[in-house]
């Protein structure tokens, strides 16, 4: 038996970095096999960042039960942010995780779909309007 290399799974998130909806997808797709995880945060405002990955990359591991690591883009575009991300490193999937519809400024954007035109597979997590209430 073969085997399995693990996936390297690309996370784009910013408000819902440490967000319930988030961290269900990561132990879900952790759970379908094995995976590495790398959280790339949109954050064009110094300091920002590296604050949402301090308080998201913990949570993140409890999901996924294994190590997370994660960078700050200071990209003002996230799809920017992706595109540097998958020039820095190969990655064979993204999870892109958002605010609800009326909130969200990457919904509006399109860009779960501008996403969907890099070739990879795309998970869209779509924070619960009750969560996003303490993260807009």
């Amino acid at each position: 038996m073969a085997d399995e290399s693990p996936a390297h799974v690309l996370v784009v998130a910013h408000k819902t970095a440490d967000g319930p909806a988030l961290r269900e997808a990561v132990r879900a797709r952790a759970e379908r096999g094995p995976c590495w995880f790398h959280l790339v945060v949109p954050a064009p405002t110094h300091g920002h960042g590296e604050q949402v990955l301090a308080r998201a990359i913990p949570l993140l591991e409890e999901a996924a039960h294994r190590p997370f690591d994660g960078s700050v883009s200071v990209r003002h575009d996230p799809f920017d942010a992706i595109e540097e991300a998958l020039m820095d490193d190969e990655f064979d999937e993204i999870i892109l995780s958002t605010l609800p519809r009326g909130l969200s400024r990457w919904l509006h954007l399109d860009l779960p779909h501008r996403v969907a035109h890099l070739g990879l597979p795309v998970t869209t997590v779509i924070a619960d309007e009750r969560d996003a209430a303490g993260l807009a």
